[in-house]
């Protein structure tokens, strides 16, 4: 098939495009604006591969994505593209309205307009996949999963914005016919994470000496997904889920955020311990916490598993570990990075 991934320079999209280049025969189309968060080195093993394109675009500007689907003629769509740092929307709430609501409404309106030129048999094997988080259902307490009916309950802007892009993708299936997919999915990490997410911070943060910063108590519970295991779940839902269909993607993995950075801090107390010998959990420090931090997040994924037999192959404790083992390996690709956009900055305060 040919596959039209937005977002695709950044973490989860370039993992995608990876992985289909990589382990199918599908043709990709690599649509991304490059913003801070997005840089094409994500996608420099498979890119001189003849099935893969980049085309340079925002979602937001319309004529740029007509162009690209028009001239791809994609089978598929996954839309990945999307501001996703809860701490940078709660310092400028706008470029998410823009890019998480604006951007998605701009993608739904050219998809069905190219979907509507199609001959039957194409119209009917088209999809247009949208890929969201397990942060617009709000926060759950001590017990309990996030399923696919849970109530929508965001807290952020961030998970306001992908709330509502949401909810426009679920319209434009039910109003216009749109075959449309959308997943959620739960905290994912792995190599190429934007050095401003918790797990990657803390790898930097601890390499350098810095002191580890813990929101709060660092009680706050999340569902790990290595993301690996996440884009072959995007991929099963965009070859064999159905229509209209939402379906929830997670590791099976909670943990408190203490316990994450805990995790980081001995095994690289094992892959390279510091020269004095103390462990590098010494440089946890609790900090103030974000605003209206979320308590805890868990994923249901038994549709995944049942209706389309996904389930994850990482554990937490093999995922940290290939994910602190490729930081190692790969120091001059994200210390470029942290030192040309400060991602290791605290963000998020509401001053």
């Amino acid at each position: 098939m040919r596959i039209l991934v937005t977002g695709g320079a950044g973490f989860i999209g370039s993992a995608l495009v990876r992985h289909l280049l990589a382990n199918t025969a599908h043709a990709v189309l690599n649509f991304d604006k490059l913003t801070y968060a997005g840089s094409l080195t994500t996608v420099e093993a498979v890119a001189s591969s003849e099935r893969y394109g980049f085309v340079q675009g925002d979602i937001c500007d319309a004529e740029a994505v007509r162009a690209a689907i028009t001239q791809f003629r994609p089978d598929i769509i996954t839309h990945l593209a999307a501001e996703s740092h809860v701490d940078r929307s709660i310092d400028g709430p706008g470029a998410f309205i823009q890019t998480n609501v604006v951007g998605t409404y701009t993608m739904l309106a050219e998809a069905r307009a190219f979907w509507l030129g199609l001959d039957a048999t194409a119209r009917t094997a088209f999809r247009f996949h949208h890929i969201s988080t397990d942060e617009v259902y709000g926060s759950l307490g001590a017990t309990g999963l996030f399923t696919e009916e849970t109530p929508y309950d965001p807290r952020s802007p961030y998970s306001a914005s992908k709330a509502g892009s949401d909810h426009l993708v679920s319209a434009w299936g039910h109003t216009f016919g749109l075959p449309i997919l959308i997943t959620n999915c739960s905290n994912n990490y792995g190599p190429y994470h934007f050095p401003e997410k918790l797990i990657p911070l803390m790898i930097v943060k601890a390499l350098a000496g810095e002191p580890l910063p813990i929101y709060g108590k660092g009680d706050q519970v999340r569902d790990w997904l290595f993301v690996e295991d996440h884009v072959r779940a995007l991929q099963a839902v965009f070859e064999k889920g159905e229509p209209g269909r939402t379906y929830n993607v997670g590791g099976n993995n909670e943990r408190q955020n203490i316990e994450v950075v805990r995790a980081v801090c001995g095994i690289l107390d094992q892959m390279q311990p510091r020269a004095n010998g103390v462990s590098y959990s010494a440089q946890i420090t609790s900090v103030p916490d974000r605003p209206g931090h979320d308590q805890r997040y868990a994923i249901d994924a038994s549709r995944m598993r049942e209706e389309l037999g996904w389930h994850p192959q990482e554990t937490f404790e093999s995922g940290i570990a290939k994910t602190v083992r490729w930081y190692l390996d790969n120091k001059p690709w994200w210390s470029a990075i942290v030192a040309r956009h400060k991602a290791d900055q605290r963000r998020g305060l509401a001053a």
